[in-house]
């Protein structure tokens, strides 16, 4: 078992699209349209890094596609506190083994995407612990077979490579990676998340009692009871 170490030592990492017509939330667009998803990704990057900066870990990177001189990322960088990074070439996998690479040397780290609005700062908070307790590995599973959060000690190829990205079996073929590899790791419960038309209503019921929310109105115009 690895030894234990200080929740503050845990950094957390987000991988974000800018949010752009046509590039973000591409699987939304025939239900939003290119620059409604565009404005839903928006949104969903902000709560996602506001909840990172709110679970008062280690420090909070953004890694950027396509490139972090994008205008929203230049924004982000004057009012937050957080440094970002240009994602790298190569598949999902890839991009976050590239990402616990270069940060990992610091401490351990969480590495999520934005794609889930349920995801809170105690779900950090959580994942956290259990990297700070000894836990090689963490995840938080998603209900579509991957998963929203994955948290490590130290790099882990492994964990990354020949996995079916975007399938229902992202989770299960992790974990027997794990198994392989003698990799000890830990599962939070299971959160769902916005990629397919469908999750949109689900999205509107969340947000239903919030009338100041900015994605409240796109999403009453989209979606009918």
């Amino acid at each position: 078992m690895t030894r234990p170490v200080d929740v503050r030592q845990v950094q957390i990492a987000v991988l974000c699209k800018a949010p752009v017509p046509g590039l973000a939330k591409t699987r939304l667009i025939p239900a939003l349209g290119a620059v409604g998803a565009a404005r839903l990704q928006r949104w969903l990057a902000v709560r996602t890094l506001r909840c990172a900066i709110d679970a008062g870990l280690g420090p909070v990177t953004l890694w950027c596609a396509p490139d972090s001189q994008h205008r929203f990322f230049r924004a982000l960088r004057q009012t937050q506190p957080i440094r970002c990074f240009d994602q790298p070439s190569g598949d999902l996998g890839q991009r976050m083994h590239a990402a616990f690479v270069q940060q990992c040397a610091s401490g351990p780290l969480l590495l999520v995407g934005t794609d889930c609005p349920a995801l809170s700062a105690q779900h950090f908070r959580k994942a956290a612990q259990a990297l700070a307790a000894g836990a090689d590995a963490v995840f938080q599973p998603a209900e579509d077979g991957g998963y929203v959060l994955v948290g490590l000690q130290r790099p882990q190829a492994a964990l990354f490579t020949g996995i079916e990205w975007s399938t229902a079996v992202v989770m299960a073929q992790t974990r027997t990676r794990a198994r392989e590899h003698g990799i000890r790791m830990e599962e939070m419960e299971t959160l769902w998340d916005v990629d397919e038309p469908a999750d949109l209503r689900r999205l509107r019921h969340m947000v239903g009692d919030l009338p100041s929310h900015p994605c409240k109105g796109l999403l009453s115009r989209t979606l009918r009871d």
